[in-house]
C-alpha cells in the first residue's frame, strides 16, 4: 500500500533533481576540484526499470559533470538537463517536447531551485532532509535522505499501484 496521497495512476513521468536527491547533500572534490557524486544503487535499479516498463524519466540538474550524464544515460534517461539555472524553464522545455500533463508527472527536489517546477506538477515529493521551503511545497516526504532512496521509494509505490512491479522482467536488468 502506498503512503503517497496521490492518485498513482496517472503518473507516467519522472523527474529527479540529482544533488540533495539522487545523491547525498555532502559531495567530495576530487583534487581538481571536480565534484564527486555518489549515487545509489537502488535508485539506478528502480531508474532502469521504469524506463524499461515506458514511463519517462529525466533529470534537471544545476550540474555540468558528464559523469552525471553518463550515469543517467546508461540507465536509459534521454532527457537530461545539465547547467539548468532557472528549472521551470527546463521543465517547460520537457512538457512541450514529451505532451505531458502536469498531474502525470513526479518531480523530486530538495532546495529552492526546485520550489517552481514542484509548484507546476502534480506530485511533488522531497527528501527526507530537503530545505524547509521544499517540504513546505512537497505532496510526499520520503522517508529516504537525498541519495539514500528516494527515486527506489517513489519508483516503486507509483510502480506498484498501477501493478508493474515484481514481473518476470524484475528479476534480470
Amino acid at each position: 500500500m502506498s503512503t503517497i496521497n496521490y492518485d498513482l495512476s496517472k503518473i507516467k513521468a519522472f523527474i529527479f533533481d540529482v544533488d540533495g536527491v539522487l545523491s547525498p547533500n555532502s559531495i567530495p572534490l576530487s583534487l581538481t576540484g571536480e565534484p564527486m557524486r555518489m549515487v545509489n544503487i537502488k535508485d539506478g535499479y528502480a531508474i532502469n526499470l521504469a524506463v524499461n516498463h515506458g514511463y519517462s524519466v529525466a533529470i534537471i540538474t544545476g550540474a555540468d559533470t558528464e559523469n552525471i550524464r553518463l550515469r543517467f544515460s546508461r540507465l536509459g534517461v534521454k532527457d537530461i538537463y545539465m547547467k539548468s539555472r532557472v528549472k521551470i524553464i527546463d521543465f517547460n522545455d520537457y512538457m512541450q517536447k514529451t505532451g505531458f500533463k502536469p498531474e502525470e508527472i513526479l518531480y523530486s527536489g530538495d532546495d529552492l531551485p526546485d520550489y517552481h517546477v514542484m509548484e507546476a506538477v502534480g506530485l511533488a515529493v522531497a527528501p527526507a532532509d530537503a530545505a524547509p521551503e521544499i517540504k513546505g511545497v512537497a505532496q510526499y516526504i520520503s522517508h529516504c535522505k537525498g541519495g539514500d532512496g528516494v527515486a527506489r521509494d517513489v519508483i516503486e509505490q507509483v510502480m506498484k499501484a498501477q501493478g508493474k512491479w515484481m514481473g518476470d522482467e524484475a528479476f534480470g536488468w
